[in-house]
């Protein structure tokens, strides 16, 4: 991994169900895991390193990741059918267009497009 001083190197999410929300993630984006305990998995093969962490309760409120697909109509629905909720329907911006979803555990995200 190429870290450099004041660049993003890791994003860390909060779950409840490790084992599910592995599933969603896997199934949507191909995303690989490693399990570190019961209680921590990490993820690879999105682009940025991150990981999961148990917790007892919901996630309210992160941080807005946001996530490049060329195909949004594509990938909203590979989200709804894993059991994603989307938060904001397809939105035109000054460069493109972009959803935003919530996972099985909360964690809401966006995915862009200049297509």
């Amino acid at each position: 991994m190429n870290t450099k001083d004041n660049h993003i190197n890791y994003v860390e999410f909060k779950a409840m169900d490790l084992e599910g929300i592995k599933r969603f993630y896997t199934s949507v984006f191909g995303w690989s895991f490693t399990d570190y305990g019961p209680d921590y998995t990490a993820f690879s093969n999105s682009g940025l390193q991150g990981g999961f962490e148990r917790s007892d309760s919901v996630t309210l409120q992160g941080a807005l990741i946001i996530l490049y697909h060329s195909a949004l109509e594509s990938i909203q629905s590979k989200i709804e059918a894993a059991g994603g909720t989307i938060t904001e329907p397809i939105f035109s911006f000054p460069g493109g267009r972009r959803f935003h979803f919530a996972d099985p555990e909360g964690n809401v995200l966006a995915i862009w497009s200049d297509k």
